[in-house]
């Protein structure tokens, strides 16, 4: 187990060429030094051998071994019963690298990857761990003797013999285990975390140095003219002061090892996805780079296309679940073959892109496997084969020669004669320098050798290609810093000199140095006369859109949600109000843009922050930080803040939010990671995350932060052309620029300038040394200073001067000064010059100025230079101008965002790396964007620079894409220029002028922006026939005049790259521009090639599942460490995203969303309070005591009782106009009042104090409550019948309860003595009936109670009981029977009673067994609505006396009779709150079949039996409005629940036997109902007259607000004898229901006393449970002798058979 070593490298010429091409590149006096391609060379001492090694190594390796025959090795056999498998280790666990790909593995400290080849199956590795002790390094030295390895497959460590270890993991060797031989390459994972093979394992000393990136794909050779002067990347460069110890050997030793086995991270965020594809690869099947020697500076490597070939050659998991599969990745020959189809269709200038070189493998791969993929998804079957024969190595040459000879030279094949790379680079040096190579863009190199794996290289040599690729190596960092070098080092100088000569025109600074002489005067376009035609403005915000406000409630429902779900993550009822900080980017003009949103939208004062209207915007920077250095410490007092004040809801939101999402441990940013993602925000239970994002693909990974239940998407504001929010705007955004390029009678909105692009080509040829980015610009910026001296009238050779700029350069320039010139009030448009480097932008702002001044254009138009690192800055002139157009007196007041530039003519030159969030003025007329990079091109780049051009316009206001002849109704634009390209851009631009302007919060213009007054008339009146001459400027309406404002509503032109161009408006398969299908944000990657494209159906929500699949982010991203095992674990609970479009309103909307979450959590501590006064009503005698002498008053004064029947009292003389109705009646139903809570409050299930949690048994911080089932059977004496109850009593409620036996049968509720008195315990049961309302229902006493101890028992009806056990799982339940489940409220009450006075006997029976006294328990329970707010229930029952009383309740709580002097007690009916004493009750009960007025009956009932009814006057009750569930809550349908049907009350009842339309409501309910609707019909003698009253025998009914209503009892002789010729008895209600005999002859009694005076025509009513019991009723009281009973006046409810109807017969008193 030795390790030989082969000593030092051999010394070569690399030093000295390399030195002597340095010092000859150094002393050259040319501008571009002399290439030395002739000194790049392969070593020609040890030439390469085919494998790639030299054969001097091959030779030590066979001599270090042995110098005779090998010796046959005898391998130990296997243990009994031990895996044999090959690639499977003893324990039979998987050890091949395309299985352990994907898979984490857990390596010890000091541990590194091997890959082990096997002879039995050479296509695949096996992986293992080895001490990397014991391994040599990059340069073949520093080996330990002996071997230290664990097995990655069983887990086994501690292999101390590589022997053993090889008999471990089944290698079968025919001879001596050495690791020298076997272990063969480090692993190391790619960008996509997938586990591939790296470099090799240099044994001998020879390993390469990282400068030359041997584990990379492409080698770009760049000739003479196309040489990039610095080197993209730090550990590839020499340093910048050579000298001559340097070597490449020197560098590597300089290098961290991280940085020399894989690209550090910088250098894989620099190769972009749509950069290089050009490749050489070292996978198995590809080869090894040979090692390189000479001016290495001019040849540069890309990792691009090893990427895409490692990919997708790695399939996906789903088809390697069940053992071998058929399915197959393309082989290498045919991803070389595609990748040779794929250059071969590229353009001359097009520049090749990897998201299509992978689109074609997926492809290729789906398109051969088709039917094996369909059959994989069905059931699993065996013996399926592949139905393509695979491409063989021999093929491969003669495929790829005859697809390279459709092209010409342009992509041209080594594959003949090449027997290794090495060869094949050597051939290709050789062509380049004998200048064979002038067509050819892409060399591609094959070497197909027999018994060797295939190996391909491609090499670029096109310099357009070249260019492109080089510099998308460049991170964009890097990028900027080279071009701001080249500008520092004066080397664009030249450049410079180039374009400012104009050739036979002259130059061009001499010309501008002649103009200037004439600058003194006044010029002709800046006139300071106010025009009499000068337009009103008016201001249209703090208006929130329809759809604004639609995302800001999906906002506050997603809020909501989070509170509701049962993790508790979020308590919106423990928080009493909202604060608040948004983060921004570092921009100056973002941050005062959201400031001033904010200070005007009002969410400030509506939450409290600003007490008054503030005068200045200062208030509000206290809630709006940029992020940088300075954010940290408003984040950490905000933190603080949060901990101290746990009553507060702070919600953190995160303006354009794709911005920063660095790690903070990768990189130099990374401030949103390390504020965001804090321990201390995330576990602070207060704060609440709302991200906003135009472009949320980076928050969109497979380790992302939020729930995709979290994300609200901006919705549509439109559907099939519909207006769904009724605004009547339209946004235009990318889609409709997209739109626009289709159209084919018009220029499109969004095109590129041919011109321009022809002219920067040929200038980049001519400068190869330049950044392109200094190229564009240059020109662009000399085309803008030719365009100004062509167009401002100064020069005598203007129209000479057009021909050295392009006409859309001219068209902008000249729609600026004209624009100003024609308006009477000198408003303009703004042309946007998108220029990426600051550097570059301050020079062409520099050169703009200049030439604006020497052209005497100063007063003209403004040149603004917008610097995120600055504020706005414009010059005084166009300030005042600007002040004087929106009257602002303020001296001190200057623009600080874009949008107060409204109307201001002026170039707006936007520079940094992206736009951060800028909005720009409706103002804006071209978007010019033909400077930004075309290299770094991913959906979010493409997407936000398009954004800028983002527009809302009236929808009457469409752009007229395709104007038909209408279009020249509007008469020639004074702007016209004289070329055709822009007499066919005006025809494009006639728009329907007649609109009104349109502002929104959030993304509009501030209150200061100008909105031109709409038109009285629409300005298309005039005749096609009108000349164009006759209507000037000045002759014309103001709107006409003003090319602002006839703009204004029209979206901007876009001028776009060429490449761009074509990229944007190209389309995939499925239909969606191509841009979609790139990588989304440089800081993920793809999960696998293996994906399907964006579909053109996708909603945004299935986009975001489609990046939450497909996409990974990289490990410099925030979310790269978000890793767990368990997926749902990894989503920040209170954390959430808003997207939506770029200038669509999402600030408004989430300022909104602010302004409503704080009032409702202000709404949440408010309930609606039923306040409403009780009726007055003035009795003879002073309340002195509470005494049977005391009157009972018969009136019912609650307000919810309002149209039911009075009861007839003698004493009671109504008015003649009736009962007051007050005026606010009218309009509301009943009057309701907004009360704050009180810390006495009952709550319902969304209150979730600290205080409460064990009070509700429902936090996660405690053990959920186990409730057990008892039933509770008692026998009911007035039924005669069993009733069998069931209790749900969780276990820390046992001990309210008495068993046979721990653990037993319930024999019944614990009842306390009367004797008994204790300030924390309520004495009396609580009993709340409740139906429909688990989440509504006032079930949380704690605060009521104030902590005493009470027993709560909820009555809910059998169908009920789980939903109600879930919400509180700490109450006690009481289950209605089966039978009750239809029941009214009657019923609850009914069983409440019984059971109640069952268990008093209960409870003295038990005192009597105990020996203590039976009389003297306490005899009271509580029967309590579920929408009281209830308390001071100690003091009611500590009340001398209680006993005597049967029922007591409290007054209703009336904010106008609250403090009007009452006396403490009366007697009268009570509501709600019953206090019963069910002893001296136990003779009256509440009628079980009742639905309403059940209540009412019960007092009645009590009054008629002596008891004493007592109301606490000095105590009130607060009743909440709850409009969901309830016991009133009945809807009356028919049997036909598919037939939505209308149903009156004449349809509740039905004639015997007859086909009617029957109801599937309890006939008790219809009864009722019907009764209550229709009794001025039955009764008409009693219609509206108190005094002829309806007896009610048995009961009271209510038959409706105009009827009244007697008891039997109040007809006594000695007060009808006062009235009985005056107050006869008007009709008469009998409702006989089991009635006994005894009871008959009372009813009988009740109707023929003599003191009732029974007149002629009364009717009379009888009410049974069938026909045969109703005659009979009429038999046994002899009815009939002065009744007139006929058939047709019997009659049923509408119910069936089988729902028991009751009947009732109606007669006429003879």
């Amino acid at each position: 187990m030795g390790n030989s070593y082969a000593g030092q490298l051999r010394t070569t010429r690399f030093e000295e060429v390399l030195h002597n091409s340095i010092e000859a590149s150094l002393r050259s006096n040319t501008v571009v030094p002399r290439p030395v391609f002739s000194q790049l060379y392969l070593e020609t001492d040890q030439p390469l051998a085919p494998n790639g090694r030299t054969e001097n190594d091959e030779e030590e390796e066979k001599s270090s071994e042995s110098n005779s025959p090998p010796i046959p090795y005898q391998m130990k056999p296997p243990p009994e019963g031990c895996c044999t498998t090959d690639g499977f280790c003893q324990a039979g666990k998987d050890l091949r690298l395309s299985s352990l790909a994907s898979d984490p593995l857990d390596l010890p400290p000091g541990f590194s990857l091997v890959g082990i080849k096997s002879s039995s199956i050479p296509d695949n590795l096996l992986v293992c761990a080895v001490d990397r002790r014991f391994l040599p390094d990059e340069r073949g030295h520093n080996a330990l003797l002996g071997f230290s390895g664990n097995c990655l497959g069983c887990g086994e460590k501690g292999f101390r013999y590589f022997t053993e270890f090889s008999n471990h993991i089944n290698l079968k060797l025919s001879t001596q285990p050495k690791k020298q031989k076997h272990l063969k390459y480090h692993l190391c994972r790619n960008n996509q975390g997938v586990l591939v093979r790296g470099a090799p394992i240099y044994w001998r000393g020879n390993g390469r140095t990282a400068s030359h990136q041997w584990n990379s794909e492409v080698i770009k050779v760049i000739k003479k003219k196309n040489t990039v002067s610095r080197w993209p990347h730090s550990n590839a460069a020499p340093p910048k002061k050579r000298h001559k110890g340097w070597s490449p050997e020197s560098s590597a030793t300089n290098q961290p090892e991280s940085t020399i086995k894989t690209p550090s991270s910088s250098s894989i965020s620099s190769f972009l996805p749509v950069s290089s594809v050009i490749t050489n690869g070292v996978r198995s099947g590809h080869g090894p780079l040979p090692q390189l020697t000479g001016n290495v500076g001019e040849v540069l490597i890309s990792s691009l296309l090893q990427s895409c070939y490692l990919s997708a050659q790695t399939l996906p998991r789903v088809y390697q679940h069940y053992g071998p599969s058929p399915i197959q990745p393309l082989s290498t020959e045919m991803q070389i073959l595609l990748t040779v189809y794929y250059l071969v269709q590229l353009g001359p200038d097009q520049v090749p892109l990897i998201e299509d070189l992978e689109q074609i493998f997926m492809r290729s791969w789906r398109e051969s496997h088709l039917s094996e993929i369909r059959q994989y998804q069905q059931p699993q079957t065996s013996g399926i084969q592949g139905s393509q024969q695979p491409l063989t190595s021999s093929q491969l040459p003669w495929l790829a020669q005859l697809a390279a000879s459709s092209c010409g030279e342009s992509v041209l094949l080594l594959a003949e004669n090449v027997e290794s790379l090495a060869q094949g680079l050597q051939q290709m040096f050789s062509r380049l320098m004998e200048g064979r190579l002038e067509n050819t863009n892409y060399v591609v190199i094959i070497v197909t050798a027999a018994r060797q794996e295939t190996q391909s290289c491609v090499v670029v040599t096109g310099k357009h290609q070249c260019r492109a690729l080089a510099e998308s190596m460049f991170s964009p960092s890097e990028g900027l810093k080279e071009i701001s070098h080249q500008l520092s080092t004066g080397a664009a100088q030249d450049l410079m000199n180039f374009c400012n000569s104009l050739g036979q025109d002259g130059d061009m600074d001499n010309i501008l140095d002649i103009s200037s002489v004439y600058s003194s005067e006044a010029s002709p376009l800046s006139s300071s006369q106010d025009s009499p035609e000068e337009k009103k403005y008016f201001v249209e915000w703090r208006e929130i859109r329809p759809i604004q406000l639609a995302v800001a409630r999906k906002l506050l429902s997603h809020v909501c949600a989070i509170a509701d779900s049962s993790t508790q993550n979020l308590d919106l009822g423990s928080f009493d109000r909202v604060s608040f900080l948004i983060l921004v980017p570092p921009s100056e003009v973002t941050f005062q843009q959201t400031v001033f949103h904010l200070w005007s939208s009002g969410v400030l004062r509506e939450l409290g922050s600003l007490d008054q209207e503030c005068a200045s915007q200062r208030e509000a920077e206290r809630y709006v930080v940029k992020i940088d250095q300075s954010a940290e410490a408003r984040i950490d007092s905000l933190i603080r803040e949060a901990h101290s004040n746990s009553y507060t809801l702070y919600i953190l939101v995160h303006d354009h939010a794709h911005w920063d999402v660095s790690s903070s441990s990768e990189s130099s940013l990374g401030l949103v990671d390390q504020l965001l993602n804090s321990r201390q925000v995330r576990e602070a239970t207060n704060i609440l995350i709302l991200h906003v994002t135009s472009f949320p693909f980076a928050l969109q990974t497979q380790c992302t932060r939020i729930s995709p239940y979290n994300e609200i998407h901006w919705p549509s504001a439109y559907s099939n052309d519909v207006d769904l929010y009724h605004e009547k705007t339209r946004y235009f955004g990318a889609s409709e620029l997209l739109d626009s390029t289709c159209s084919g009678n018009s220029l499109p909105l969004m095109r590129y300038d041919s011109s321009f692009e022809s002219m920067t080509s040929m200038l980049e040829e001519r400068f190869p040394k330049l950044h392109s980015a200094v190229i564009r610009t240059t020109v662009l910026i000399q085309h803008y200073s030719v365009a100004l001296m062509a167009a401002s009238g100064r020069l005598s050779s203007s129209h000479n001067l057009q021909k050295h700029t392009s006409v859309e350069t001219m068209e902008l320039v000249q729609s600026l000064l004209t624009a100003a010139q024609q308006c009477p009030a000198h408003h303009g448009h703004m042309i946007l010059l998108r220029i990426p480097c600051l550097a570059l932008a301050a020079w062409a702002h520099r050169r703009l100025s200049r030439v604006r001044k020497q052209l005497g254009l100063e007063d003209s138009f403004e040149i603004i230079l917008g610097n995120p690192n600055q504020a706005l800055n414009v010059a005084q002139t166009f300030t005042d101008q600007i002040k004087t157009w929106l009257k602002i007196q303020d001296a001190e007041w200057v623009p600080r965002t874009y949008l107060e530039l409204e109307a201001l003519p002026c170039i707006l030159i936007l520079s940094g790396s992206e736009p951060l969030g800028e909005s720009l003025p409706r103002s804006l007329k071209y978007c010019d964007l033909r400077l930004i990079n075309c290299c770094y091109l991913q959906r979010t780049t493409l997407e936000q620079e398009l954004g800028l051009a983002a527009y809302l316009v009236k929808a009457e206001s469409r752009v007229l894409l395709n104007p038909g002849p209408e279009s020249d109704q509007l008469e020639s634009d004074p702007e016209k220029l004289s070329s055709t390209d822009n007499e066919e851009e005006e025809r494009r631009q006639h728009v329907d002028v007649s609109f009104i302007l349109f502002l929104f919060v959030g993304d509009s213009p501030p209150s200061h922006s100008l909105h031109p007054n709409p038109p009285a008339q629409s300005t298309r009146q005039h005749s096609k026939s009108t000349s164009s001459a006759s209507l000037s400027p000045r002759s014309s309406s103001p709107l006409l005049s003003c090319s602002w404002a006839r703009g204004v509503s029209r979206p901007p032109s876009v001028l776009l790259p060429r490449a761009l161009y074509d990229i944007i408006t190209a389309s995939d398969s499925s239909g969606l521009p191509r841009c979609t299908s790139f990588l989304p944000h440089m800081s993920v990657a793809w999960a696998s090639s293996f994906r399907p494209l964006l579909s053109k159906m996708m909603t945004c929500t299935e986009q975001s599942l489609y990046y939450r699949q497909w996409t990974v982010p990289r490990s410099h991203h925030m979310d790269s460490s978000n890793r767990t095992e368990g997926r749902s674990d990894n989503f920040h609970p209170r954390r959430l995203l808003l997207s939506g479009p770029p200038q669509v309103g999402k600030t408004g909307a989430y300022l909104h969303f602010l302004g409503i979450l704080s009032r409702m959590l202000i709404r949440l501590m408010e309930v609606d309070i039923y306040d409403e006064e009780d009726i007055i009503v003035c009795f003879l005698g002073v309340f002195a005591t509470v005494k049977e002498t005391m009157p009972f008053d018969y009136t019912i004064h609650h307000p919810k009782y309002d149209d039911i029947s009075s009861v007839y009292c003698p004493g009671f003389k109504p008015s003649a106009e009736g009962f007051p109705t007050r005026q606010e009646d009218v309009f509301l139903r009943r009057r309701t009042s907004r009360i704050k809570l009180s810390k006495y409050a009952a709550y319902n299930t969304y209150h979730h104090c600290e205080q409460c949690h064990q009070y509700l048994g429902f936090n996660p911080r405690y053990q959920m409550y186990e409730s057990t089932l008892y039933a509770f059977t008692f026998t009911h004496l007035v039924l005669g019948e069993e009733i069998q109850l069931y209790f749900i009593i969780p276990k820390s409620k046992e001990h309210y309860f008495s068993f046979s036996q721990p653990g037993g049968q319930l024999e019944g509720m614990r009842l306390p003595l009367s004797s008994d008195w204790s300030p924390d315990c309520i004495k009396s049961p609580i009993f709340t009936p409740t139906t429909g309302r688990h989440e509504h229902g006032l079930f949380n006493l704690y605060h009521a109670m104030d902590g005493a101890s009470h027993l709560h028992i909820l009555v809910v009806k059998e169908y009920e009981m789980a939903v109600y056990k879930k919400y509180w799982p700490n109450h006690i339940m009481l289950v209605l029977p089966t039978v009750f489940n239809g029941a009214g409220i009657g019923a609850a009450h009914f069983l409440i009673k019984e059971l109640s006075y069952h268990n008093l006997e209960l409870e003295r029976s038990r005192r009597l067994e105990g020996g203590g006294p039976a009389g003297d328990v306490w005899p009271f329970i509580i029967l309590a609505d579920d929408s009281l707010s209830i308390h001071s229930l100690q003091h009611i029952q500590a009340c001398q006396d209680l006993m005597h009383f049967g029922l007591c309740g409290i007054r209703k709580w009336s904010s106008r009779g609250s403090n009007n002097p009452r006396e403490p007690f009366s007697r009268g009916h009570l509501h709600d709150f019953l206090l019963l004493n069910v002893d001296r009750s136990q003779n009256v009960q509440y009628d079980q079949n009742r639905f309403t007025c059940h209540d009412v009956d019960f007092v009645l009932r009590l009054h008629s039996a002596g008891l004493l009814v007592c109301r606490f006057n000095s105590f009130s009750v607060m009743k909440k409005q709850i409009a969901i569930g309830g016991y009133r809550t009945f809807i009356i349908k028919t049997k036909m629940t598919d037939v939505p049907t209308s149903v009156g009350p004449s349809q509740y009842i039905c004639a015997p036997d007859s086909k009617h339309l029957l109801l599937a409501t309890p006939a008790q309910l219809l009864l009722e109902k019907y009764l209550q609707h229709t009794s001025l019909k039955l009764f008409p003698l009693s219609a509206k007259n108190y005094t002829h009253p309806v007896l009610s025998v048995d009961c009271y009914l209510n038959l409706g607000p105009e009827v009244h209503t007697c008891e039997p009892h109040t007809c006594t002789v000695r007060q009808l004898t006062l009235t009985v010729s005056r107050s006869p008895v008007g009709d008469g209600v009998f409702r006989e229901l089991q009635a006994s005999f005894g009871q008959h002859q009372h009813h009988r009694a009740s109707l023929q006393r003599p003191a009732v005076v029974l007149p002629t025509g009364a009717t009379l009513c009888v009410i049974g449970a069938d026909r045969s019991s109703l005659r009979q009723t009429v038999g046994r009281l002899e009815l009939e002798e002065e009744w007139r009973f006929r058939l047709s006046d019997e009659f049923q409810t509408a119910n069936t058979k089988e729902d028991r109807p009751l009947f009732f017969l109606t007669g006429k008193h003879i």
